[in-house]
């Protein structure tokens, strides 16, 4: 065994809590990996099994030709379809069967339709497309199998009962046979019904394709005509696969290069610490390239053994995950509900995690190994008890520090003035990176003991162990930099994209605040809507009635609910005239019907669905009714009272300004907590390096410690002091890189063209309720060190130094 191995493995049995103390960060960045990849394997795993089938008996598929897109609606309107009379055509080689997706109103408790509506796929009792997660297949007329996200949101089970409303918009009770194991994406309920009970639903549903059993592939040719493609049947065509693999995959790997970051900075601190052995191993003749070996070999084994432990650590993590997403309710924007990751790893995955983890350690490793390396005998053996470098490394550190912060601020300034160009995001990225890397990596010894020397005064002198632990922060620039980076980068990431997840939701309330109707009545499967009656809190409204390119309306009515509205633009518009948006006022007329309605005026296209208005066309079915409502008239009583108004015509829907901001609230919170999840990954494996520098500033700092139990200090004191390093470090991790995001956020929305809004309460919250928790974290690393420190006896600390 030559004399490395023997050393590195010497090592490990003299002191195997210090070799091992660089793998923690690498055990929880490992186990976010596997995480990952586990709960990716159970959300493909859930999605496929839900996806839909291509019974074996069917011999062809037939579908229209892909053409291009044509913005002229007639063109489109005459683009070839699915109909009857290719059914027809089909019927005559085999049995033709369309596969059908039709529309319906799934009634809530209340017996209400909702904004969002159902998608019906209509199958053959004998031709089963859609898998089940339990229960039974729909049969009878009255049945119907609901989604797995729908089942999941409101409590269904197979047995229960649902209502429908019918295409005249009646109430429709059926019966829940089944549950899907396909999940409904973004609160839309897809249901699985038999032709007769969709005919019943919807009339004319969309054909999407034609199944064709028997017959030979030229017939069903021949009889498709040239518009139309046969295709062989593909059994998993709507699979995803592992294409949903790779979703958490980014922020693992940041997780992970985080965990390096931290085990570079632990081992450098551990080889510092044993730079006495070092120096007399190299007295007594030891060369460099032994020693370097040493402890590449340690770092080898230190990451296997982090590599098994979070391997071990990867299924409760992701089961943990699987669990918070489904209370957050980020898992409905996946389809899935209730994944079920494995809580043991697969083989596969254990020797991933082992591989990963040893070359990142030893990856980690070679830089300090080498520094070790290179330090004099002389030096080694002197008690130093600070970092202090030489003057020559000061000022080249200063240079190079003020050369990336210049070019960083260059780059900033470039993506202003480059704004709504291709250039601005790169220069934007660029210059954070220049940014980073010149103030807390080359500079970081200066920065971050100026940034605790800061939180030191706010203490001021009431309380020592606070400027203590702004001393120690001092004492060690190097170590307190390294420890600082992981987490300043982690904290500045997740500031940044909640501010621009607060800009893109106020530019969504701009939008929702532009003018448009106080409410507006719709039918949610478009059907006429009946005679709406007359409710309090109405300063005006207007029925518009269905027309060809257009809608018509009373010009009286709509004159006077433009004015209840403050919206002025159709001072001239009579029966035989045109109202239109904003953006088609170059046109002079607006044909509906074969004959020309002059334009007249225009109003904002938020105010009439950007649809032409069209003076005295009040002969088609009202589809809509637009509603002013009196100053201080609540909308959600309006629409409460509208609605219990109507109590047969469950369909009619109010839709307002509020429900505009919930849904942009609603999106806002699910990015936010998304971001906070995820990137939280990487928070977590930051805030391992500020329990790891601690338990090796404990070892080095015992005679100290000793010294001050000597000298009356309790055991609680000596705690309080490791706590409060723990909280100064982290308080510098998530100020200053919640500091260094919001100033990059800003840069990249001035360098968008976006106008620059300030951060708002469901912004600014989280981020405090983030710094609360990062800040609770590192008091619950430190417990460990702390504990440590509270049990050394005076006696047996002094002498050890």
């Amino acid at each position: 065994m030559s004399t490395s191995l023997r050393l590195g493995i010497a090592e490990f049995r003299a002191r195997p809590g210090r070799a091992l103390l660089p793998g923690v960060a690498l055990v929880v960045g490992v186990a976010c990996l596997l995480a990952a990849l586990v709960l990716s394997d159970a959300l493909g795993r859930s999605v496929d099994e839900g996806a839909p089938l291509t019974p074996s008996s069917v011999g062809h598929v037939v579908e229209v030709k892909p053409q291009p897109y044509d913005s002229d609606p007639v063109a489109e309107e005459n683009r070839p379809k699915l109909d009857d009379a290719v059914l027809a055509k089909l019927s005559g080689v085999g049995r033709a069967v369309p596969v059908q997706i039709a529309q319906a109103d799934l009634l809530d408790s209340n017996g209400r339709a909702g904004q969002h509506r159902a998608e019906v796929n209509v199958q053959q009792p004998d031709l089963v497309r859609w898998p089940l997660a339990e229960g039974t297949q729909p049969a009878a007329d009255g049945e119907i199998a609901v989604d797995k996200i729908t089942a999941y949101e409101r409590g269904l089970k197979p047995g229960d009962e649902v209502s429908l409303a019918a295409a005249d918009g009646k109430p429709l009770t059926v019966t829940v046979t089944g549950v899907m194991k396909k999940g409904g994406i973004d609160a839309q309920p897809v249901l699985v019904a038999g032709p007769d009970l969709a005919r019943k639903l919807d009339p004319q549903p969309f054909t999407k394709q034609i199944w064709v059993i028997g017959g030979a592939r030229d017939a069903v040719k021949a009889a498709a005509g040239a518009s139309y493609v046969v295709w062989d049947p593909a059994p998993d065509a709507d699979k995803v696969g592992d294409d949903l693999t790779f979703v958490l995959l980014p922020f693992s790997i940041l997780a992970l290069a985080t965990a390096v970051f931290v085990a570079a900075a632990t081992f450098r601190a551990v080889y510092a610490q044993r730079q006495r052995q070092t120096a007399l191993l190299r007295c007594i003749g030891a060369q460099r390239g032994p020693l370097v070996r040493r402890s590449l070999f340690e770092a080898l084994l230190t990451g296997v053994v982090a590599g098994v432990g979070g391997a071990l650590l990867g299924g409760p993590m992701a089961w943990i995950l699987a669990r918070t997403f489904d209370v957050t309710g980020i898992s409905v924007l996946f389809g899935a509900v209730e994944l079920s990751p494995a809580l043991l790893p697969s083989l596969g995955y254990v020797i991933l995690g082992v591989v990963v983890a040893a070359v990142l350690s030893v990856v980690a490793a070679v830089r300090p190994a080498l520094n070790a390396a290179r330090v004099s005998p002389l030096a080694a053996l002197r008690d130093a008890e600070n970092e202090v470098p030489t003057r020559s490394v000061r000022r080249l550190r200063l240079v190079f520090g003020l050369l990336f912060t210049s070019g960083a601020a260059v780059l900033a300034l470039g993506a202003v003035a480059a704004k709504g160009s291709s250039v601005a995001p790169l220069a934007v990225t660029f210059s954070a990176i220049a940014a980073v890397t010149g103030l807390f990596w080359i500079l970081g010894p200066i920065t971050v003991p100026f940034i605790a020397r800061l939180f030191g005064k706010i203490g001021g002198t009431r309380w020592t162990q606070w400027k203590l632990a702004g001393a120690e922060v001092r004492r060690m620039p190097q170590r307190s930099a390294s420890v600082a980076l992981p987490l300043l980068l982690a904290s500045s990431m997740v500031t940044f994209f909640l501010v621009l997840l607060g800009t893109a939701q106020e530019m969504t309330y701009s939008f929702a605040n532009e003018e448009r109707p106080d409410a507006t009545v719709v039918d949610a499967g478009e059907r006429p809507l009946p005679p709406i009656p007359a409710q309090d809190g109405v300063a005006a409204s207007v029925v518009l009635h269905k027309a060809e390119n257009g809608s018509g309306a009373d010009p009286e009515e709509f004159k006077t609910w433009l004015r209840a509205q403050n919206v002025a633009g159709a001072e001239q518009f009579t029966a035989g005239t045109a109202i239109v948006p904003t953006h088609w006022e170059e046109k002079p007329f607006v044909e509906s019907g074969g004959k020309r309605y002059e334009v007249v005026g225009t109003v904002p296209g938020t105010l009439t669905a950007y649809t032409p208005i069209i003076g005295g066309l009040t002969s088609g079915p009202a589809e809509k009714v637009l509603v002013a409502l009196k100053p201080g008239t609540d909308p959600a009583r309006f629409r409460t009272g509208l609605q219990a108004a109507l109590p047969n015509n469950p369909t009619v829907i109010v839709q307002t300004d509020a429900d505009e901001r919930a849904e942009a609230d609603r999106y806002m919170h699910l990015g936010t907590v998304l971001m906070m999840v995820l990137l939280g990954l990487s928070v977590a494996v930051a805030v391992t390096g500020i329990g790891t520098a601690l338990t090796i500033s404990v070892q080095e700092r015992r005679k100290e410690l000793a010294l001050r139990r000597a000298l009356g200090v309790t055991r609680g004191g000596l705690q309080g002091g490791v706590i409060a390093e723990a909280v100064m470090l982290a308080l510098v991790g998530v100020i200053g890189g919640g500091a260094l995001g919001f100033g990059y956020a800003v840069i990249a929305i001035l360098s968008v063209g976006i106008p620059l809004v300030l951060p708002t309460a469901s912004v600014v919250l989280p981020l405090v309720i983030g710094a609360v928790a990062v800040v609770a974290l590192a008091v619950l690393a430190a417990f460990g060190p702390s504990r440590g420190a509270s049990r050394i006896r005076p006696a047996a600390g002094l002498a050890s130094g």
